[in-house]
């Protein structure tokens, strides 16, 4: 008698993660419960083509997200782009996951309604979809609209329930998340006017930046 494999659904979130905060594990936890992920994948950018240098090296960058993952069974922290010492393509880290699943695996790449509306800046961005669905991170208070590049796009391939995504890739939904008001850019300044980020980031995260001095004003 055979045994009829369950496909695998794996999430992917990458940001710089300077330095990994609550937002970033919360709306990964919540995509996860909500869809029934096996896991997310934490990527952190070695260097985002459309972003500014990150303030504290890929070392410890890496480092903190590993800390912050340590204790959430859902959340796995994939290293691939820091390894490759180049600027980093979602387009390739897709590539290089579907290389590793099977054809039948759903990859769901997930990022922010702003990260969502910057899509056309991205580089090959229509071909993201071949790779994997895209879960749109939304807070309730969100009131813009997409941009006219991202519309037609939207009316052929949205579906509103993000539990009827079907097939390995090639859809988008919306997963409306808890607004929690939390960024690094201000997490930062916070830290470099030797102000308390407690609760901001995991306990873990703030000992080690506490450890290393990082995002001093001095650094």
């Amino acid at each position: 008698m055979s045994i009829t494999r369950t496909p695998r659904r794996i999430g992917v979130l990458g940001g710089t993660f300077d330095p990994v905060h609550i937002g970033h594990l919360r709306g990964a936890v919540e995509v996860a419960e909500a869809l029934g992920l096996d896991e997310v994948r934490l990527v952190p950018n070695f260097r985002p083509p459309h972003r500014e240098t990150p303030n504290s090296s890929a070392q410890d960058r890496l480092a903190m997200v590993r800390l912050a993952a340590r204790e959430l069974p859902l959340l796995k922290v994939d290293s691939r782009e820091l390894e490759r010492d180049k600027p980093s393509y979602t387009l390739d880290t897709l590539e290089s996951l579907r290389e590793e699943m099977e054809a039948d695996d759903q990859l769901f790449l997930i990022m922010g309604w702003d990260a969502f509306c910057g899509l056309p800046s991205w580089h090959r961005w229509d071909e993201l979809l071949d790779h994997c669905h895209i879960l749109v991170m939304q807070r309730p208070d969100a009131d813009s609209e997409a941009p006219e590049a991202l519309r037609d796009l939207l009316a052929a391939r949205n579906v509103n329930d993000p539990l009827a995504l079907a097939g390995s890739s090639g859809q988008i939904a919306f997963v409306w998340q808890a607004p929690l008001g939390v960024s690094a850019t201000r997490i930062r300044q916070f830290l470099a006017s030797g102000r308390s980020v407690r609760f901001l980031v995991p306990d873990a995260v703030l000992a080690y930046i506490n450890a290393h001095g990082l995002y001093r004003a001095s650094n």
